[in-house]
């Protein structure tokens, strides 16, 4: 086999083209390609706007091929070992436990299971068909239920979102996610796009599926379940109280895989309790910056906008300011929405999402300025919770109350006035938006940062900084407020607790959370096969 990398295309060329193409770069005729195979597929739009591919082909007397093509762009195929499963063990008499239902510990329970451990996995929200309801009742009636919400219940912060799976490390594990994510009903697009993305609807269905695959190898999978407690005894881990639907009851546990999630903040207040190592780390603040699909498409496909051989366009900005301070886009929605994300009473939180198809009006993605443990006027390791909340009760107060979030206008916003009503672009967040000035809620260091970046990336991608475009506020839950310390042997110094994930401070998104549940498991399963 044969790797022929960046075939550029117009946009919405077939195979045949693809063919024809690959056939001129190897110089052999197209009834000589044996087949052809999409390895990976991206869009360039540095210039004119172009489909990217790197493809597999099979051809006859490969060694001639070669010499006489003499391309940089062809190479032989390079087959790598594929990720493979911890070897299955016994089941023990205390079963190992995970925390969350997350990326981090679906893939964490499943590669237990697989291993034929019966884990047993606590999610103290709701399975997605019921979490499902309860999200769209907020979003219509603003009436909170701090148990299942965009943070809280299976799938975790990413079962609301717009799916993307792109991350920048190289994992062997993530193959193995991808093709188990198609497997359970994922778009198969994601095994080739460079930046692939599964969409709020598709990730609803494959969880349902990859939950059933874990009863059937054994899982006890118990929801509205929450970790309350610890039961630490020299040093090591003896068991768990839980909060289940029939009140509180103690668990047996030598071995918690812990996902808690971003947003977990009752848990990380009694991990701190019970003397846990944890640390506040640095992670960023903003508002979520929405635009009109159409103009980000304009901006950046050109002549090419509109063309249904194309996806919706997206962006990535950073710009490093005067001030010392970082800006950056961050999960940035084509065609999705910016939605409620609150998890506590009284707090507003925005986020995005988008599905699949990612056909709606409007393109959004959070506006991110940084921040450190220096900037939450506290100390210890909670005093970045302290901050967030702070930043999403003073949202909530300049939206009046009923989770309606604070909005302003970009050109209102650079010009220190007060936004009156939208503008060319219709702000989507739901239960409503409020117009005001946004300073009323963002710390001042945050907003003045903001004002210097947005001519900046406006400069970056045209359009960016326009005046009609709308920044809703609060964008607070970007990543953990907090790190919980592990070794090489992936366990707390309280023996016995595996912190994992997003939650735990070692993950960055979906794919990256998962991988690392899937690390954890693994060292769990060695943890067992010695003793």
């Amino acid at each position: 086999m044969l790797k022929i990398e960046t075939i550029k295309l117009a946009p919405g060329s077939d195979m045949a083209a693809l063919a024809a193409e690959a056939a001129r770069i190897l110089k052999v005729r197209e009834k000589d390609l044996l087949s052809l195979r999409i390895l990976r597929r991206s869009v360039d739009a540095r210039e004119d706007a172009a489909l990217v591919y790197t493809v597999e082909a099979a051809v006859k007397d490969e060694a001639a091929v070669l010499k006489r093509c003499r391309s940089k762009k062809v190479c032989r195929m390079e087959r790598k070992p594929g990720y493979l499963l911890p070897a299955p063990l016994p089941a023990p008499e205390t079963p190992p436990v995970v925390v969350g239902a997350g990326p981090a510990g679906l893939f964490a329970a499943l590669v237990l299971a697989k291993a034929g451990l019966r884990p047993i996995l606590l999610e103290r929200g709701r399975p997605v068909e019921r979490r499902q309801a309860d999200v769209e009742r907020f979003w219509s009636t603003g009436a909170l239920d701090p148990a299942s919400n965009v943070q809280f219940g299976e799938g975790g912060a990413g079962a609301f979102s717009d799916g993307k799976l792109n991350t920048g490390t190289k994992d062997i594990r993530h193959r193995f996610i991808l093709e188990t994510l198609v497997s359970h009903g994922a778009p198969e697009d994601i095994l080739i796009d460079a930046k692939p993305h599964v969409g709020t609807d598709y990730l609803h269905i494959t969880l349902q599926r990859l939950r059933r695959e874990l009863l059937d190898l054994g899982a006890d999978i118990r929801f509205e379940s929450q970790l309350t407690d610890l039961d630490i005894r020299g040093g090591q881990l003896a068991g768990i109280t839980v909060s289940g639907p029939g009140g509180p009851y103690p668990l047996p546990c030598r071995h918690l895989i812990l996902c808690p999630g971003h947003s977990a903040r009752d848990t990380f207040e009694m991990l701190y309790a019970r003397g846990v190592p944890m640390e506040a780390k640095p992670f960023a603040v903003g508002v979520r910056i929405e635009h009109r699909q159409s103009d980000c498409d304009a901006a950046q496909y050109k002549r090419f906008a509109g063309h249904p051989g194309l996806p919706a366009s997206t962006y990535k900005l950073s710009c490093h300011l005067p001030s010392g301070r970082s800006a950056f886009s961050f999960c940035v929605c084509p065609g999705g929405q910016v939605v409620a994300a609150a998890s506590e009473a009284d707090r507003v939180v925005t986020n995005g999402m988008s599905e699949f198809a990612r056909d709606r009006e409007n393109i959004n993605g959070a506006l991110l300025i940084n921040v450190t443990p220096e900037d939450f006027g506290g100390d210890g390791p909670l005093a970045g919770v302290a901050f967030q909340r702070r930043l999403e009760e003073a949202a909530y107060q300049a939206g009046g109350g009923g989770y309606r979030a604070p909005a302003q206008r970009v050109g209102d916003f650079l010009a220190h006035r007060p936004s009156t009503g939208p503008g060319r672009v219709r702000p989507s967040y739901r239960p409503g938006v409020v117009w005001t000035d946004l300073r009323r809620c963002l710390p001042g260091f945050v907003a003045d940062a903001m004002a210097e970046a947005l001519p900046i990336l406006g400069r970056k991608l045209r359009g960016y900084d326009h005046p009609d475009a709308v920044l809703t506020a609060v964008e607070s839950r970007s990543s953990s407020p907090v790190r919980i310390p592990r070794d090489e042997t992936y366990q707390s110094p309280v023996r016995g607790l595996y912190p994992c994930g997003e939650g735990a401070g070692y993950a960055g998104g979906i794919l990256s959370a998962a991988a690392d549940g899937m690390r954890c498991a693994e060292a769990v399963c060695r943890q067992l096969a010695d003793t």
